[in-house]
């Protein structure tokens, strides 16, 4: 009969290099590992990144000269007599080849030059906001789903001091001190709790839910840490307003809508072009080269180039006003962000320092009455049902505050916690 004791030893082995293979299922989740998945694996940024490549492909030949033409055909092939459609008869007939070069003037080269490396410089701007915005949602989803983890962390406290309460409601009735149906609100507060924690249960699906949009299956790990503190410094945040990547990427628009100007400008002034023809002619025949220049005439302004122009300076007009916009959208949502951070800092010191220290006072001066036979006990149950939700909300207002540092964080140009 074979014996089975080798197996356990494989099975630790096995067990053993499973955790090593794979470290990411056996360790919780931080905020900047979030965000460091969110950057490697967002198709957005994909996106970006090809904007990018194909906007510098393009500049590479946005001055470069168009392409050469080749021109083949016949000249004078006589259609009557002994020699018609003979391409070798008649001393007039020529077989004819030829180069063609258009040549665009070099104010106009130069201006699609600058619009391109213009292009380059505001896709690459677009790219970064984009970087910062899957930074700010993945650093907002994961504080939504970290909230909850602590919330739901709490309700073990909750429950251990519920079993607490029932026990010491117990021995009071059983001492004679207590009425009987004072066993019953402890089993009713347990039942309260039960129905937010399935409350909780549900945003927590939901939750992760909206982390793995960003990290994929890593949203299913634990997560751990701390909340997050990143600058808030008011006068900081103002003097670096210009800097945010949404009106940056207003410099470089408006230099392609310049360039784009002196383009349309440069089509006042007329193109170009060479060419040379090589004639063959039938035998006995000499042959012959064509040599010939032409050059565009732009002789009606006035209907062509010059509302083109008025168009081209419309939009850079445009951008200019829509730059103006934008920039007083980023001063008052900064101001208003700023008010709400500020608001929360104060909310959070608020709990820390009154609200909750205060909670717990009343929740022990209302036991001590009701010990002392001098309080209801609906009283501790009520003191006891505000110091639950007092910690909760104090979970809320660290998450808010939090998710409002994100904000500022993120939209000044900040790319690290």
């Amino acid at each position: 009969m074979r014996s089975n004791k080798p197996r356990a030893p494989l099975c630790a082995v096995a067990l053993i290099a499973g955790v090593l293979l794979y470290p990411t299922f056996a360790a919780a989740l931080t905020l900047e590992q979030a965000l460091q998945l969110a950057e490697q694996t967002a198709p957005s940024l994909e996106a970006r990144a090809a904007d990018v490549q194909a906007a510098q492909s393009s500049a590479v030949f946005a001055g470069e000269l168009p392409d050469p033409k080749l021109t083949l055909g016949l000249q004078s092939v006589p259609i009557e007599g002994e020699s018609r459609w003979r391409a070798d008869r008649d001393a007039m007939t020529m077989q004819m080849i030829g180069v063609m070069q258009e040549v665009p003037n070099r104010a106009k080269r130069r201006a699609r030059t600058e619009a391109a490396q213009a292009g380059i410089e505001a896709r690459g701007v677009q790219q970064f906001a984009e970087l910062l915005n899957v930074r700010q949602q993945t650093a907002e989803a994961w504080l939504a789903a970290f909230a909850i983890e602590q919330k739901l962390t709490l309700f073990k406290g909750f429950y251990h001091e519920n079993q607490l309460f029932s026990q010491a409601i117990k021995a009071r009735i059983a001492g004679g001190a207590g009425q009987t149906a004072d066993s019953v609100l402890p089993q009713q507060e347990a039942a309260l709790l039960a129905e937010k924690e399935d409350e909780l249960l549900t945003m927590r699906t939901i939750a992760r839910a909206e982390l793995r949009r960003w990290i994929g299956d890593a949203a299913s790990q634990s997560l751990t840490g701390d909340w997050p503190e990143w600058r808030a410094d008011p006068a900081s945040y103002q003097q670096n307003l210009q800097r945010r990547p949404a009106l940056l990427a207003y410099e470089p628009m408006t230099r392609e809508a310049e360039a784009k100007v002196r383009q349309a400008i440069a089509e006042k002034t007329p193109d170009w072009s060479w060419g040379v023809d090589y004639l063959r002619r039938g035998n006995g025949f000499s042959d012959m080269v064509n040599l010939s220049v032409s050059f565009d005439l732009p002789i009606f302004t006035g209907s062509r180039q010059t509302p083109k122009i008025a168009a081209e300076r419309a939009k850079l007009s445009q951008l200019e006003a829509e730059r103006e916009v934008a920039l007083r959208i980023h001063t008052q949502q900064l101001a208003a962000d700023l008010a709400e951070y500020q608001r929360l800092d104060r909310a959070l010191a608020r709990l820390d320092q009154t609200l909750l220290p205060l909670a717990e006072e009343k929740v022990r001066l209302s036991l001590a009455d009701y010990n002392a036979g001098t309080g209801e006990l609906t009283s501790v149950i009520d003191a006891r049902r505000q110091l639950v939700d007092t910690r909760l909300r104090r979970v809320d207002i660290a998450r808010d505050r939090s998710l409002s540092n994100a904000r500022l964080h993120f939209a000044s140009g900040d790319t690290q916690p």
